[in-house]
C-alpha cells in the first residue's frame, strides 16, 4: 500500500507502486490531460517516474511558476531535434535554460544564418504537432559511449566519459532523437507550449575555454502561453529603444573600445553626468554622518589573504609584481577601510565609524561578459562601511534603509523588494557566527520596517546580506544596493575598539552600498529614464535656439544669464530652420528648449518649450532663468 498525500493535505492509497501520471488520473481527467510533470517530496520528476514509498504529490501543470523552466529545457531538446532533422552533419553539445528562455551549442562546419531560423522553429512546430512520446533510459556507460560515437555525436561520447562512475547515465529518446540529459521532461513533444521563438546566434567555445573549438550557439525564448511570449518581445523591443549602449552613442555621453576593454571613456556631457550623480551621494553622506577616505589601488597580497579574497577572488584580481611583492589591484575597498580602523586606538565613544570612499575598483572579468556599462573591468563604487557595536547593528540599519529609500526616489525608483541573502556553501567563519549574524540583521532589517523574501545561500563569504532589488519603468529587477552584517573581517584583520568595561572587543562592520558601481547605475538610470532625464540630472539642461540671425545677440544674453545661474545651456545660432534644431535638440534629449526669435528679442523674452511637448511658454527673461533654476537644482539643495 502506497499513501500520497496529495497539496491540500489529502491522503489517496493505493494498492502498488504508482506513477505520476496514473495520480494525475486518478484525481480527474482534467488534472490528466494538463499534466507537465509532479513533484515528489519536493523534487521535480516525470510523469512516468514511479512512486514506490509514502510520498508527498504535487501534479505541475503549465500554470505552475516551477513549470516555465522545465519548458525552455524541453523547448532547447526539440530545437536539437529540429536541427538535426535539417542538418543532419550536425552534432549537439549542451542545451540548458537559462533566464527568459534557453540555448544549444552545436558544432557544425558550415555556420548558420539568421534565415536558418524560421526553418527551424518551423520544424520544431512540427515536432510538436507529431506528440512524440518522451521517454527516460538509463544506459551502460560504455553502451552509451559508444551509441553516440556511432551517430557521429563525439561531444556527447566526451561528456559521458567524464561523468563519474556510479552515476547512473540517463537518456531521453523523442522520436529518433536521443540526447544525454538528466530530466525530467515532458511525457511528449505534444505538450510543449508552441510560445517559443528563436532570437540570435552567437559563438561560444566548448566548455568555456577559449582553447576549445568555437561552436554556434542559437538562442531562443519560451514561454507558458502566446500572451506572455507577445508581453515578452514587446518588453524586448522597448528595452532595445532604452539600450543605454545606442542611447550613449546618441547623447554623446560615453564609448567603449578594445584598447580598454572593459573601461569607459566618458565624454564631456557623460562625465557632467556622472559627476552630477556623484556630487549629489557626496551632500546625502555627508549629511548623514560618513567621512569620505581614500585608500590605495595596489595593497600586498598579505592583505588580501588574511582578509580572505586572496583564496575567494584571485582569479578575478588583477596582480603585479614589484621588487618581491606581489600586489593586487583592489577588487574592493573592504580591507582598506578596516586598516584606517585599525591606525590608532579606537574606543566605544568612537562608534559608530562611517567611512565611505567612492573607490576605483578593477575586476577581472571575461571578455564575454562584458556589456556597456552594466558589466566592466574598472570601475568606482559607491562604497561605505560602518563599524559599530552590536547594540548599534539596528538603528544603523534603520537609518541606512531610510538613507537609500530616499535616494532611489530622487532618481526616479520607487518599485522594489528587499531580499534576505543568508550563508553560502562556500565561506568564512564558524556556523555559531554565521547564526549570530543572520539572527542580527534579520531582527534588525524587521525593526526598521523592512519586509524580506528568501535569497538562499546567497549571502557574501563573510556574512549575510540584504539585496535592495529595483524594477525599472519596463518592470526589469535590478540589483543595486546592499548592507552585509560581517563579523568575520574584524576577527581575520584584527580590528578592535575599547568598551566600557576596558577590554577590547570586535566591532561589527556593514558593509553597504546605494548605487553599486557608478558605471553600472547610470546604464539603469539611462534605460529607466530613456535618456530622457530629470531636468537636474539632465548633462545639458536648456539649448537657446534662435529662429533669425536678427535674435543672436538676444540669444547670447539668454545663454549667459543661464549659465549665470548655474544652468547647464549651450547655444544653436546655426542657419538651420527652428523645426530642424527643435528636432535635434529632442533627439540629444535636453529636457528645455529656449526659442527666440525677433519677437523675443524685442520684447526681452523667450519662448520656453520642453522635451515631448507641442506647446511652449513665452516668459520674460528674468523670471524664466529664476523658474528654470529652481526648477534645476537637485534634491536637497
Amino acid at each position: 500500500m502506497v499513501a500520497i498525500t496529495l497539496p491540500d493535505g489529502s491522503v489517496r492509497p493505493f494498492e502498488r507502486a504508482v506513477s505520476g501520471a496514473d495520480i494525475a488520473a486518478a484525481i480527474g481527467p482534467g488534472l490528466a490531460k494538463a499534466a507537465l510533470f509532479v513533484r515528489v517530496d519536493g523534487e521535480i520528476k516525470d510523469l512516468a517516474h514511479t512512486v514506490d514509498a509514502d510520498a508527498k504529490i504535487a501534479i505541475v501543470t503549465v500554470k505552475d511558476k516551477e513549470a516555465l523552466t522545465l519548458i525552455r529545457h524541453d523547448c532547447a531538446h526539440v530545437m536539437a531535434e529540429a536541427v538535426k532533422e535539417l542538418f543532419p552533419e550536425t552534432q549537439v553539445t549542451i542545451g540548458p535554460a537559462i533566464e527568459n528562455g534557453f540555448y544549444y551549442d552545436f558544432a557544425r562546419q558550415t555556420p548558420f544564418t539568421p534565415d536558418d531560423l524560421p526553418k527551424i522553429e518551423a520544424r520544431m512546430k512540427e515536432i510538436i504537432d507529431r506528440d512524440e512520446p518522451i521517454q527516460r533510459e538509463v544506459w551502460d556507460r560504455d553502451k552509451a559511449v559508444q551509441f553516440f560515437k556511432d551517430q557521429g555525436e563525439h561531444y556527447k561520447a566526451e561528456i559521458i566519459a567524464q561523468i563519474p562512475i556510479g552515476e547512473s547515465i540517463s537518456l531521453y529518446c523523442q522520436g529518433k532523437f536521443v540526447d544525454l540529459c538528466r530530466g525530467p521532461h515532458l511525457p511528449s513533444t505534444g505538450k510543449l507550449p508552441k510560445a517559443f521563438k528563436l532570437m540570435r546566434l552567437a559563438g561560444a567555445y566548448w566548455r568555456g575555454d577559449s582553447r576549445n573549438e568555437m561552436l554556434q550557439r542559437i538562442y531562443g525564448t519560451a514561454w507558458a502561453n502566446e500572451k506572455d511570449l507577445a508581453a515578452h518581445l514587446t518588453l524586448l523591443e522597448e528595452a532595445e529603444k532604452r539600450d543605454h549602449r545606442r542611447l550613449g552613442r546618441e547623447m554623446d555621453l560615453f564609448h567603449l573600445q578594445d584598447i580598454a576593454a572593459g573601461a569607459v571613456f566618458w565624454h564631456a556631457k557623460g562625465w557632467t553626468l556622472y559627476r552630477t550623480v556623484q556630487d549629489y551621494m557626496r551632500r546625502r553622506l555627508a549629511k548623514a554622518g560618513y567621512d569620505e577616505v581614500s585608500t590605495p589601488q595596489l595593497l600586498e597580497k598579505s592583505l588580501w589573504e588574511a582578509s580572505g579574497h586572496w583564496q575567494k577572488f584571485r582569479d578575478g584580481m588583477f596582480t603585479t609584481e614589484l621588487e618581491n611583492q606581489t600586489l593586487g589591484l583592489k577588487p574592493m575597498n573592504c580591507p582598506g577601510h578596516v586598516q584606517i580602523f585599525r591606525h590608532g586606538m579606537r574606543s566605544y565613544r568612537d562608534l559608530p565609524i562611517r567611512m565611505a570612499e567612492f573607490g576605483a575598483c578593477h575586476r577581472n572579468e571575461p571578455s564575454g561578459a562584458l556589456h556597456g556599462l552594466m558589466r566592466v573591468r574598472a570601475f568606482t563604487q559607491d562604497d561605505a562601511h560602518i563599524f559599530c557595536t552590536e547594540e548599534q547593528i539596528g538603528p544603523e540599519t534603520k537609518s541606512f534603509c531610510e538613507l537609500l529609500l530616499s535616494v532611489y526616489k530622487d532618481f526616479g525608483f520607487t518599485d522594489m523588494v528587499v531580499r534576505f541573502s543568508d550563508r553560502p556553501k562556500v565561506r568564512a567563519g564558524e556556523d555559531a557566527t554565521w547564526d549570530k549574524a543572520e539572527a542580527l540583521l534579520l531582527k534588525a532589517a524587521h525593526d526598521a520596517g523592512i519586509e524580506t523574501v528568501p535569497n538562499v545561500g546567497e549571502g557574501a563569504f563573510y556574512g549575510p546580506k540584504l539585496e535592495f532589488v529595483l524594477k525599472d519603468a519596463i518592470g526589469r529587477e535590478w540589483q543595486l544596493g546592499t548592507l552585509q552584517l560581517d563579523l568575520v573581517l574584524p576577527e581575520r584583520l584584527d580590528a578592535t575598539y575599547v568598551a566600557e568595561d576596558g577590554q577590547k572587543h570586535r566591532p561589527a562592520m556593514l558593509h553597504r552600498a546605494i548605487l553599486g558601481s557608478f558605471e553600472r547605475f547610470i546604464g539603469i538610470l539611462i534605460e529607466h529614464h530613456a535618456g530622457r532625464m530629470p531636468l537636474w540630472l539632465a548633462p545639458t539642461q536648456a539649448v537657446v535656439a534662435t529662429i533669425t540671425k536678427a535674435a543672436d545677440a538676444h540669444a547670447q544674453a539668454v545663454h549667459a544669464a543661464l549659465g549665470d545661474a548655474g544652468i547647464r545651456a549651450t547655444i544653436d545660432l546655426s542657419n538651420e530652420t527652428i523645426n530642424y534644431k527643435v528636432r535635434e535638440s529632442s533627439l540629444a534629449k535636453i529636457p528645455l528648449i529656449l526659442v527666440v526669435g525677433e519677437r523675443e528679442a524685442q520684447d526681452g523674452t523667450v519662448a520656453i518649450r520642453r522635451l515631448g511637448g507641442a506647446r511652449q511658454e513665452v516668459v520674460a527673461l528674468k523670471d524664466a532663468v529664476a523658474k528654470l533654476a529652481a526648477e534645476a537644482q537637485p534634491p536637497g539643495l
